[in-house]
């Protein structure tokens, strides 16, 4: 019992983080979360706004591929793929810029919720 709960714990937590870098890459991008959690690839923009947030659940939360997919509706192998054209663009010192600077806010943003007490939450 207690291990069926520590893994829904685990699957919720992958989840929310997941939901908090889509979060902040449609802020970044201005792009409606719609467009990022829709089925199929849309717009160019889009799908390098959704490639970015599956990258920062991966990199900076740890996430596992798979888990990326799963919270993301996408296979493995695309995950990998996102994360393989993310890195290679990380080279542009713009992007590089963004994305340290996303990522550490992400972090800190984790940090702070686990940190602060429930009650203080509400």
């Amino acid at each position: 019992m207690n291990k069926e709960r520590d893994q829904s714990q685990t699957a919720l937590r992958a989840s929310a983080v997941a939901r908090l870098a889509e979060v902040a890459i449609a802020a970044a991008t201005r792009i409606p979360l719609a467009g990022l959690r829709a089925a199929h690839r849309g717009r160019k923009s889009i799908a390098v706004a959704r490639q970015t947030a599956m990258y920062l659940a991966h990199v900076a939360f740890g996430l596992s591929l798979t888990r990326v997919g799963i919270c993301f509706g996408r296979d493995r192998t695309t995950v990998r793929h996102a994360c393989a054209l993310i890195e290679d663009r990380r080279d542009d010192p713009g992007l590089e810029f963004g994305l340290t600077a996303l990522e550490a806010a992400l972090l800190a943003t984790m940090t702070r919720l686990v940190d602060q007490p429930a009650e203080a939450r509400r």
